[in-house]
């Protein structure tokens, strides 16, 4: 007996079989260019078989820095199936930090697209992992890059022959840094699989499904899907970049029924002056995360596209809840229960276990959990609680509640708090208030220094077009609207909010602002 058990395969073996027995159904959609299961299979085996050719050992770290195209796509899989680790960095983020990235992942090769080349090139003389690493090119500049395309032709298409485990390291996702400097997120290939398998099942993937990837595949919330799609063998249509109107004609063209967004999109896809002229009916499921997603965005984006919604609050560490759309109605403001196989709790100060109803620290465990942070083992600690029973759980560092259904309901991050008075004061609270006047497009609360209080709420406020609300009138509406220790001191004037690529505010930044104020 047992003789013929088997462990489920990891992602590159799925990536095999689809190859062999779903070869002639489309796989990757880059504008006009598509590639078969078939297709797919034989390029992702030529980059692996090419990086295992130039010497590349297995676990080796790869970091790529690339704009959305069907190259990147191409080469995180044929990474993934050489057995070395993909470290896709964010195109946003400065030289210094992408620097940075590339010393702390110790990347022993770099591929990246387009200018991003010379951004590569230009760290060489500081940096002596850029300096040595094999550089690999999509639409490059020439030498001392190798172009993608005609170095991949070179390379054998034969299976790579590379043992990859469950326990081995898949990939380094690199943290959005709303708060801090960015920590890389380490997740083992039996980790990966794991998110595929439980995504796949929670957000209703289904193997005809074509799924829209417009967030840069740099982004955790894009793996999300990808990673989904590749379990059941469905379409990825990869958008260059996101602009509203053409992702909304995408959608019709491709015949999309699945994707992932952030809340600033599905608003602005709302925005579209003539939505309701475009045909939406392939769309089935359409999930969103990445931050707090506006009350009405809820309701009216499955009115206005007849797709249902599904909203996740999770970490790239691995918590994830779901909010399924039978719960909208009963459960609007809450981000819904965990994901099979995941538990949370809420915490207080001193880390004990706090009854339905009241706010705490919201912490997880669960088979997404990520390997840790990358070489950092007091990040890793400092991210870790041990409950009485010796079990480990993730500090998400985020302040939410459950009700007496298990529903979860965010409050705020941790590191947002204002401390006014001794009162624990929640900025989202004060935004959800302010957000309902009509001449705010756009506002974050922070803390600011107070001689009286300790802390203040301070808003900035994105005004919407054409109006001219002055300070003090903003100030008066709101504090007639919020408690006693909500009242904001002042409302400071921007064009647009911080945000980083996910779509977050980056409220350290508007708090650098107020480093020199006290009110």
């Amino acid at each position: 007996m047992g003789w013929f058990a088997a462990v489920p395969p990891l992602l590159p073996e799925l990536i095999a079989r689809h190859g062999r027995w779903r070869g002639a159904r489309t796989a990757l959609i880059e504008g006009e260019r598509r590639l078969s299961w078939a297709e797919l299979e034989r390029q992702t085996a030529q980059i692996a078989n090419g990086l295992v050719a130039a010497g590349v050992p297995r676990g080796a770290r790869v970091a790529l820095l690339m704009d959305n195209s069907l190259e990147f796509a191409l080469l995180l899989f044929g990474i993934l199936r050489s057995g070395c680790v993909a470290v896709p960095l964010n195109v946003s983020i400065t030289d210094g930090a992408v620097a940075g990235m590339i010393e702390d992942a110790g990347a022993r090769v770099i591929c990246a697209s387009g200018a991003h080349c010379a951004r590569i090139d230009s760290l060489a003389d500081a940096s002596a992992m850029v300096r040595g690493a094999l550089r690999i090119a999509h639409a490059g500049p020439g030498e001392p890059w190798i172009e993608l395309t005609s170095w991949r032709e070179t390379q054998a298409a034969a299976a790579p022959a590379v043992p990859i485990h469950p326990e081995d390291l898949c990939n380094i996702i690199y943290s959005s840094g709303t708060t801090g400097s960015p920590k890389g997120i380490a997740h083992s290939h039996g980790c990966r699989l794991a998110w595929a398998t439980e995504l796949a099942l929670m957000l209703r993937y289904r193997s005809d499904c074509v799924t829209l990837c417009s967030l840069g595949l740099f982004s955790n919330i894009t793996w999300v899907a990808m990673l989904a799609t590749v379990l059941v063998g469905g379409t990825i249509v990869v958008m260059p970049h996101f602009e509203a109107r053409a992702c909304v004609a995408l959608i019709e063209a491709q015949r999309i029924t699945h994707g992932t967004f952030v809340p600033l999109q599905l608003e602005r896809l709302l925005a579209v002056e003539d939505l309701d002229r475009f045909r939406l009916d392939s769309l089935d499921t359409v999930m969103c995360c990445g931050s707090r997603l506006p009350i009405a965005v809820k309701r009216e984006f499955p009115r206005r596209t007849g797709c249902q919604l599904i909203e996740l609050y999770g970490l790239t560490e691995g918590v994830c809840t779901i909010l399924s759309p039978e719960d909208f109605e009963a459960k609007t403001d809450s981000v819904g229960k965990p994901f099979l196989g995941t538990d949370l709790r809420i915490l207080d100060e001193q880390d004990r276990e706090v009854p339905p109803g009241s706010t705490g620290e919201i912490v997880g465990r669960g088979a997404l959990l990520m390997q840790g942070y990358y070489h950092r083992e007091e990040a890793s600690r400092e991210a870790t609680w041990t409950d009485p029973r010796g079990e480990r759980w993730l500090r998400t560092g985020d302040l939410g509640q459950l009700d007496a259904d298990g529903f979860l309901y965010i409050v705020d991050r941790k590191k947002d708090m204002i401390l006014s008075g001794s009162q624990n004061v929640y900025p989202a609270d004060i935004e959800e208030v302010m957000r309902a006047h009509p001449q705010i497009a756009d506002v974050a609360v922070v803390a600011a220094r107070s001689r009286k209080w300790g802390e203040t709420p301070v808003a900035f406020v994105v005004r919407r077009r054409g109006c001219e609300p002055t300070r003090e009138t903003l100030v008066e509406w709101t504090n007639a609207r919020v408690g006693r220790q909500q009242r904001v001191s002042d409302v400071l004037w921007c064009e647009a909010l911080p945000r980083n690529a996910n779509g977050k505010v980056l409220k350290r930044e508007l708090r650098a602002q107020l480093a020199d104020v006290e009110y």
